[in-house]
């Protein structure tokens, strides 16, 4: 395993090199710009033509839940996700790993159950055709947006970490 590059944390796992990685972190890049775009293009409508974009706020909710979803895995991939070990340092290295295990499996269990939950909803939004209040875009592909990320997760936090950078 190569050295953490000079901006990771300690104890974190560089993943950059990996294809699904990169193409997430794309995509991520992608959302905060059109989040950018959003709103500058209602600031500069709202006061400088006194026409604000109409559907900027929905629209900027949306674009961060897809970038929080997005960011999910690569957090995952990167071990980002807030650890609390106040008393961990007082146990032996084995049982640190053990504990450690234990708590991916947990948390890999409740993002699969997130994610089933999550496709639940998406097929119900979809079957009903719900959309948002002003734009009227549909919710169901941010829902499927939402079950894969967390699907992914899970799959990460359970894989062997040698196969999650691949």
């Amino acid at each position: 395993m190569s050295a953490p590059a000079p901006d990771m944390l300690a104890g974190r796992v560089p993943r950059r090199q990996a294809r699904w990685y990169r193409a997430l972190a794309v995509v991520a890049a992608g959302l905060i710009a059109l989040m950018m775009g959003v709103t500058c293009i209602d600031v500069f409508g709202r006061y400088l033509l006194n026409r604000p974009f109409g559907g900027a706020y929905e629209l900027t909710q949306m674009l961060l839940a897809a970038l929080v979803f997005v960011a999910l895995p690569l957090t995952t991939a990167d071990g980002g996700h807030v650890e609390v070990d106040l008393a961990l340092h007082m146990f032996s290295r084995r049982v640190q790993v053990l504990m450690g295990r234990l708590a991916g499996l947990v948390s890999a269990a409740a993002l699969a159950y997130f994610a089933w939950r999550l496709a639940v909803i998406g097929l119900d939004q979809w079957h009903e055709g719900t959309r948002s209040a002003s734009l009227m875009l549909p919710m169901a592909p941010l829902a499927f947006l939402a079950a894969i990320s967390c699907a992914v997760s899970s799959l990460i936090l359970i894989l062997p970490r040698d196969e999650v950078a691949a």
